[in-house]
Formats: structure tokens, C-alpha cells, sequence
């Protein structure tokens, strides 16, 4: 006796496709049925004064007149700030026979690299600096330092 090409989990396999196919059918006809009257009207939405969706449309009695001239695009420019120009600060650490070391911020307790060739006094450890600050390679470097 020949057995059946369909095994039981082909069955069930195909009841399932069939069961996926009918529930489809019946949210379909449900949507069908629900849908209100779907015009364009009821589908726009509409943004406030606080940038909030609203369905009703703006009161055009509080509409503002705006020149184009006022609305500035891209960054705003920044104004100068004062920025401290002399720092005073203490030499944590110098190495006079390779040229480089460290000061200490008195006022922000920040670390910056000083080069030999951005002293203006020869400086040692321990000793209180007044510098300026400079953009270096890796990060803000003391410049123009000298014994305070």
C-alpha cells in the first residue's frame, strides 16, 4: 500500500496559510466597513503657535506679519567674548634638558603643556608663572610664560 504525498505537517502547514488568508479577509471587510468618509478634509492636520498637531486650522485673526529680512539663517554670529588673556598658574613639572612640562591653573586647576621655546624666563619646578594660553596640536599649550 502506497503511503499518502501529504504528510501531517502539510496538513497543518496549509490549514494555517488558509486561517492567515480568512482572518486577512475579515479585518479587510472590518476596515471596509468602519472607514469614516475618508476625504481629504478629515485627513489634514494642522501645526499651532507652540508647533503642536491640532485637527482644527489656525484662527487667522492672531496671524503675525514677519519680513523675510528678520529671519537669520544658518548660526547666529557670536559676539567677542572677553576672554582672560594672563593666567597665573604654577610649574608642576619642567624637564629643562628635553624643554618641555606642565603648568598648573591657579584659578581652574587645568594642566597646559609648555615648550621651552614658548618662555620668555627660564622657569624650574615649583614656580609661580604668569602665561598665555595658545591652540596647539593636541590640545591648549602655555605660551609667553614668565616668573611671576
Amino acid at each position: 500500500m502506497a503511503r499518502s504525498s501529504e504528510t501531517f505537517s502539510k496538513k497543518e502547514k496549509e490549514k494555517k496559510r488558509l486561517k492567515k488568508r480568512q482572518d486577512k479577509l475579515i479585518k479587510k471587510e472590518e476596515r471596509k466597513a468602519n472607514a469614516g468618509g475618508g476625504d481629504l478634509d478629515s485627513m489634514i492636520a494642522y501645526v499651532d503657535e507652540f508647533g503642536n498637531l491640532v485637527d482644527t486650522p489656525p484662527d487667522l485673526t492672531k496671524k503675525k506679519k514677519v519680513s523675510a529680512e528678520s529671519i537669520e539663517l544658518g548660526v547666529p554670529k557670536r559676539e567677542k567674548e572677553e576672554l582672560q588673556t594672563e593666567f597665573k598658574g604654577k610649574v608642576a613639572f619642567f624637564n629643562s634638558s628635553k624643554g618641555y612640562g606642565f603648568i598648573n591653573d591657579s584659578d581652574s586647576g587645568e594642566k597646559y603643556f609648555v615648550h621651552i621655546n614658548g618662555c620668555i624666563d627660564h622657569i624650574e619646578e615649583n614656580d609661580t608663572v604668569i602665561f598665555e594660553i595658545e591652540r596647539g596640536q593636541k590640545g591648549m599649550n602655555a605660551v609667553n610664560v614668565k616668573k611671576a
